[in-house]
């Protein structure tokens, strides 16, 4: 259920593999660490991508198009993302050391490839002005079946501040979903459940998350943590809306008392 990675290596480091590591999340995602000047050139046949810039300073070339883009801070700016078909070849020049996440699963659709801007990102605050703010945190969502519905893939952000809860109230879905962590200080740690297990959640790590299991999560005081999130749509079920647990849907409620009631 759970990984640390620790400091990423240079390369591709795997995260999820649909052959080989995790294939029950449907999911190849992994993190590719370049160094200034380098050069990687992404290409499939069979799959569809979303291309996540994290950290650092990149070139995207895909299509006869060319677009640079710098993020320093995933904690403090919207992303930019590229999402591509199958069969379209895309080029990363790293600009400055760079971290750059990739998902992909399979998809027979052709569609246009699109770049998400910052601008572009769907951002809101949820949790804010209930339960004395312990769940008020930045949800990001890049694109899913709303904005992208020939896609097989979800991607978004999370930013989850000091000592609050996110994916709250608890919830779950049909559909496999991955977390990758990160925290703004490198000592920075969360907890993360998923059904009846905890884990200590820390900086480049991840859980996946098996349909069905509700999954919340906490975030220590003193730490900031992002995770980004990512979701493969089922055949004829894609993921549309977090389904509440029944036991706690009673917080969702107007004026739900909670103690202490003052």
């Amino acid at each position: 259920m759970y990984e640390k990675f620790g400091e990423l290596k240079p390369g591709y480091t795997t995260i999820t593999d649909m052959e080989s590591k995790h294939p029950d999340m449907l999911q190849d995602i992994g993190i590719y660490s370049l160094a200034a000047g380098e050069t990687q050139v992404l290409f499939d046949g069979s799959k569809e991508s979303a291309i996540l810039l994290l950290e650092g300073e990149i070139k995207l070339e895909w299509n006869g198009n060319s677009q640079e883009m710098k993020r320093d801070s995933v904690f403090e700016e919207d992303p930019w993302c590229l999402h591509i078909p199958k069969e379209v070849e895309v080029k990363i020049t790293s600009l400055s050391t760079s971290e750059v996440l990739v998902q992909k699963t399979d998809n027979e659709n052709l569609f246009e490839a699109k770049l998400y801007t910052p601008e572009d990102c769907e951002s809101t605050v949820a949790g804010e002005g209930v339960w004395s703010g312990t769940a008020e945190r930045v949800i990001r969502t890049i694109f899913d079946y709303n904005n992208a519905p020939y896609s097989n893939l979800v991607i978004g952000e999370v930013i989850s501040y000091p000592g609050r809860w996110s994916s709250y109230p608890p919830h779950h879905h049909d559909q496999p979903e991955v977390y990758y962590y990160r925290f703004d200080k490198p000592q920075g740690f969360g907890c993360a459940m998923v059904g009846p297990e905890a884990y200590r959640v820390e900086h480049n790590s991840y859980i996946k998350i098996p349909g069905e299991l509700d999954h919340p999560q906490a975030t220590a005081p003193g730490y900031a943590m992002y995770f980004c999130w990512m979701i493969r749509h089922l055949e004829n079920n894609p993921w549309t809306d977090r389904i509440m647990e029944e036991e706690h849907k009673w917080m969702l409620e107007p004026g739900a008392k909670i103690w202490p009631e003052k």
